[in-house]
């Protein structure tokens, strides 16, 4: 199981949000805080907008800002809306999930992966953006306590 840079963009940007006091934040202020490119941020932003992550608004103080509370975005939608998912149940990558198996019959690791797929759905949807916020202002203050 491999995120992309989207993911790992998309999160940053996320936790960006969530410890902003600001009504709006820019695309370039975002960008610019973490040095990413404006354009692969706004992709990035674009798709967190459509799963209901983050919501827009034009114009001079126009921007982006969370659509709900940090307690209440979890880490799996996050990599959902991403991603697409959080971990494919794929025996083979060239055959679609809608295909049946040749052997799906005699097949013992495709239950395997949908149990880890749950475990692992479940354990991302008990981190919460919030607890995601939190832990990043902990490590800048243990950077800056030494």
């Amino acid at each position: 199981m491999r995120y992309t840079t989207k993911t790992e963009y998309g999160l940053i940007c996320m936790i960006h949000m969530a410890h902003s006091d600001a009504p709006w934040l820019s695309i370039r202020e975002i960008a610019s805080r973490e040095n990413y490119s404006p354009a692969y941020i706004e992709k990035i932003l674009q798709h967190l907008r459509q799963a209901g992550l983050v919501e827009s608004s034009q114009g001079n103080q126009g921007g982006y800002r969370l659509a709900r509370p940090a307690s209440e975005i979890n880490l799996r939608q996050i990599i959902d809306a991403l991603e697409g998912s959080t971990f494919d149940v794929f025996c083979n990558p060239t055959v679609r999930e809608e295909i049946v198996c040749t052997h799906i019959c005699l097949c013992g690791a495709k239950p395997v992966w949908k149990k880890t797929k749950a475990l692992l759905d479940g354990f991302y949807d008990s981190i919460t953006l919030e607890t995601l916020a939190k832990s990043q202002a902990e490590v800048q203050q243990n950077l800056v306590s030494k």
